[in-house]
């Protein structure tokens, strides 16, 4: 995912997503007015638009040529797209911030609505031809390393996890005093998963640079395309999460990030069929007597 001239009009909801934190503080309230409701931001002027965001129309353009979009009646064009593709008319009336005094059941509504366009909007813009790249790696390698901290160490225990069940060498690390001598033993027949949301996540970045070092194949799964981490990667493959109050990184990201682990694994799987398939068995008799039967 970057940002040329060329973008594709369903992908720049994801490429404002990703370059948020990169742009400046006035151009980043334009692409929060795009973000929040991107048909309507269709159908305003760019002096609605700027004035929305509390900046100039030289900002909005500013703003477009970041983007790589060109000119604003091209955002426009693309953002009309993108809305009639994914349906990007608001399912509710509702903001999707969370306020001190909503209801429970507005809570609801709006955690279910985040939940599921992060989903959505990760497996709009994942380039099927990365992935498939990584799963080629991945099924070469003699050994997996995999990093992330905090909520994205979780994702990496679910990778090592899956990958395991079906006969891969997996190892996931959260601390960086194992991560980075991991790395350091990595070689040209390894590969080497990264994990952060952000891409700042120091830990994260020197293990991978590491592996990078060491001659293994580097994977970044990140929602930011500007970020550190893909600096040392070979292979990015996005997010597509766009935070709000209460919704931060630890939350939001996760989802996203597990869908890209599922949709890892099982292209993994996919590919090596019938090997998957009696791998997945034998797992599975070797933990069935760790199962308390039913009482009929």
């Amino acid at each position: 995912m970057t940002s040329t001239d060329t973008t594709e009009p369903g992908e720049i909801l994801a490429l404002v997503a990703s370059l948020l934190p990169s742009l400046s503080p006035s151009e980043q309230r334009v692409g929060r007015v795009v973000l929040t409701d991107p048909a309507n931001a269709a159908r305003l002027t760019i002096s609605e638009i700027a004035g929305l965001a509390a900046t100039s129309e030289t900002t909005v353009i500013r703003f477009c040529r970041s983007l790589g979009v060109g000119s604003y009646p091209n955002l426009r064009i693309a953002l009309a797209t993108a809305a009639g593709r994914t349906g990007a008319e608001p399912t509710s009336r509702l903001s999707p911030d969370i306020g001190a005094d909503d209801p429970l059941a507005d809570v609801i509504v709006k955690v279910a609505a985040a939940d599921t366009k992060a989903i959505a909007d990760t497996v709009s813009a994942l380039d099927a031809d990365q992935l498939d790249r990584v799963v080629s790696a991945v099924i070469a390698a003699r050994r997996i390393d995999v990093y992330g901290v905090a909520a994205s160490g979780y994702v990496a225990l679910d990778l090592q996890q899956k990958l395991h069940r079906v006969g891969l060498t997996v190892f996931a690390w959260s601390d960086p005093h194992m991560a980075i001598p991991s790395a350091a033993n990595l070689t040209p027949d390894d590969v080497a998963i990264g994990i952060s949301h952000t891409g700042t996540t120091i830990d994260t970045i020197d293990a991978l640079g590491q592996a990078r070092e060491a001659g293994a194949t580097t994977v970044a799964i990140t929602n930011y395309a500007r970020s550190p981490i893909v600096r040392v990667a070979d292979l990015v493959l996005w997010t597509s999460v766009s935070e709000t109050t209460l919704r931060s990184g630890a939350m939001a990201s996760r989802i996203a990030e597990l869908t890209l682990i599922d949709c890892l694994f099982v292209a993994v799987a996919q590919r090596q069929y019938p090997v998957t398939l009696a791998a997945l068995a034998r797992t599975r008799d070797s933990v069935r007597s760790r199962h308390r039967l039913r009482q009929r």
